[in-house]
């Protein structure tokens, strides 16, 4: 008999060292404050801390009727967990944990008409339906990779986010993507501070490999077309989010008057409907759903479908960060490789770098193989839940 949903819960995770995260992010992925939503205004130049939202990560759990439960995860837990608590939870009590497609409908389409399917709404569906694929692995017995239809390949290539080339290469990778530091408000002399940064990781990099430049949503479509011509000479293999993520005729100028130029975005951009508007106006080459954000495992499986009808690539952001991205990137022919965002020290384990999980494979010379366990292969104990969301001091 197929079990039941008897109970989602979603708390912050207050302790993430019971992740096996033995210290928090220590390398910032700004560190002059300058690449944030309102960097084009000059007045507020380092002040990225200002514009960040204080919540911690979300754990969501989702217990079946035989005992066996499955945990997600995302971003934004102070406005997330009512959403998952009160509204999704309850919606889904009763139903059967492999009717995964049936359960993302509901609660996507009660959302949108409620208070809208994007925003918060796809943070808590994300995490809601994480937890369902990692439950439905562990009732089946199998890894969510091979659910999915994987392994697409017999090993996924990575790459390494951070601008420490020295320490990236030393970890094995051999494909970079840096870090902008400033924003449209620099004006010309920001063109020319991103420039240096590029034509010096060209140098050191050679002439062969693949160089990425993210600008973390923060330029306009003018500002980016200059920092693109700028930028020809040194062969980016993309630029990716330079435009507000629903700015939709700035992502088309920027097609326009950078045809050559490859582009990535999509970390931003939530539920699989803004994905097909972007892939139906080709408005970029490259798709980069967050799995954790987006709407979760089932979100991203529709977006590989736009993606391989459209003839657009994929490349999950922050693919090989935690073991729900890994499966993904391990099982969709699709995906281009797996990012790592590497938020630690030189030296200091992969496990730190930013939000991991325990049992999670670790990119081996630039490569990465997922766990074989089921599930999503995630190692924790009720008792380690609740200590990692603070209620065994309660």
């Amino acid at each position: 008999m197929t079990p039941t949903i008897v109970e989602v819960t979603a708390a912050p995770l207050r302790r993430p060292e019971v992740l096996g995260r033995t210290a928090p992010p220590s390398v910032s992925w700004d560190s002059t404050g300058m690449m944030h939503a309102l960097s084009s205004d000059r007045s507020f130049a380092g002040q990225a801390m200002r514009f960040e939202p204080p919540w911690d990560d979300a754990l969501c759990v989702v217990t079946a009727s035989d005992g066996s439960f499955g945990v997600g995860m995302t971003s934004q837990a102070g406005p997330v967990m009512p959403i998952i608590n009160d509204f999704f939870g309850p919606m889904i009590v009763g139903e059967s944990v492999l009717a995964i497609e049936r359960l993302w409908n509901m609660m996507s389409r009660s959302a949108n008409s409620a208070f809208g399917a994007a925003g918060l709404a796809a943070y808590a569906l994300s995490a809601v339906d994480l937890a369902l694929w990692d439950l439905k692995g562990k009732v089946l017995g199998r890894p969510v990779y091979e659910l999915i239809g994987g392994p697409a390949r017999e090993r996924t290539r990575c790459y390494a986010t951070g601008n420490d080339l020295d320490d990236s290469r030393n970890r094995g990778f051999d494909a970079f993507k840096l870090a902008g530091s400033v924003g449209p408000g620099s004006g010309t002399a920001g063109i020319a501070e991103t420039e240096r940064l590029v034509a010096s990781a060209r140098s050191e990099l050679g002439p062969d490999a693949d160089i990425m430049l993210d600008c973390w949503s923060s330029l306009d479509a003018s500002y980016t077309v200059r920092l693109g011509e700028a930028l020809a000479p040194y062969r980016l293999t993309w630029i990716e989010d330079y435009a507000q993520p629903d700015d939709w005729p700035g992502y088309a100028d920027v097609r326009r008057r950078l045809p050559t130029q490859m582009l990535a975005a999509g970390e931003r951009w939530l539920t699989d409907r803004a994905f097909a508007y972007a892939a139906q106006q080709r408005l970029v080459d490259v798709l980069q759903p967050d799995v954790q954000w987006v709407g979760g495992a089932t979100a991203v499986l529709r977006i590989a479908a736009i993606a391989a009808s459209s003839g657009i690539e994929l490349a999950l952001h922050g693919g090989s960060n935690d073991s729900y991205g890994q499966h993904l990137c391990h099982a969709l022919p699709q995906n281009r490789w797996a990012e790592m965002y590497v938020g630690c020290p030189p030296g200091e384990s992969l496990m730190n770098a930013w939000r991991s999980t325990p049992g999670m494979s670790l990119p081996d010379d630039g490569w990465l193989v997922p766990s074989e366990a089921p599930g999503f292969g995630i190692e924790l104990t009720s008792e380690q839940i609740d200590a990692a969301v603070g209620q065994a001091d309660s």
